[in-house]
């Protein structure tokens, strides 16, 4: 008796290494990867950010810009294609196929939804309405905005306390050069007996550009 039980476990010992080869062939001749496009039902046109999932597994994929695909699963496994605007699309992987690779394209259908009528309205009632819009602050538009940055006090304002730029800089710099040069040698004359500075000075006065800064 204990004879043959060695020979039954060296029998099995030696079948074991086919078994699991068999099992091993039988594991990746199982195994198929799913290659494919989704395209519209009645125009052929590509539809991307298609999303494939392999139901009962938590495993998928999404089309790319082209509606092109590719995924691994098993034969019998069932694929589940589902995009907005679309009706979901139902597909049974074949258990039967033979190799190692499929191709396939998948057409889906538009789906249109039809939303009940909503009316939106701003305020329940035309009381509430009418008493925002009284107290309600209106922003300036631009015709308003040019007209109070064209004003004269402000005008004046920036003129005064904006600094130069390159420009007005460097225009300033060659005048006081150029005035130097041409009274090099003599007296600067004083406008001081000037009725021209005079005039430009009482109408600055009533300007206000010898205000301080805390005026404006």
């Amino acid at each position: 008796m204990r004879k043959i039980s060695s020979y039954i476990l060296l029998f099995l010992f030696l079948l074991f290494p086919f078994l699991l080869k068999a099992q091993i062939t039988q594991f990746k001749d199982s195994i198929i990867q799913i290659s494919g496009i989704t395209m519209t039902a009645d125009s052929l046109r590509a539809i991307p950010a298609v999303s494939i999932v392999v139901q009962g597994q938590g495993r998928g994929t999404i089309s790319n810009s082209q509606g092109v695909f590719s995924i691994v699963a098993f034969k019998g496994d069932t694929l589940s294609f589902s995009a907005i605007g679309f009706k979901k699309k139902i597909y049974q992987i074949p258990t039967d196929l033979q190799g190692n690779n499929f191709s396939m394209i998948q057409l889906m259908v538009e789906d249109t939804t039809y939303l009940p009528v909503t009316i939106i309205k701003p305020y329940p009632t035309r009381e509430e309405f009418e008493k925002a819009f009284i107290s309600g602050d209106i922003p300036d538009d631009a015709y308003e905005i040019a007209r109070k940055n064209t004003q004269a006090a402000h005008m004046r304002a920036l003129a005064r306390y904006t600094p130069v730029d390159g420009r007005e800089a460097v225009n300033m710099y060659m005048q006081k050069q150029a005035q130097s040069l041409y009274y090099a040698g003599q007296q600067t004359p004083q406008n001081i007996f000037n009725p021209l500075a005079w005039a430009q000075f009482i109408q600055a006065w009533k300007r206000g550009d010898f205000k301080r800064k805390d005026d404006y």
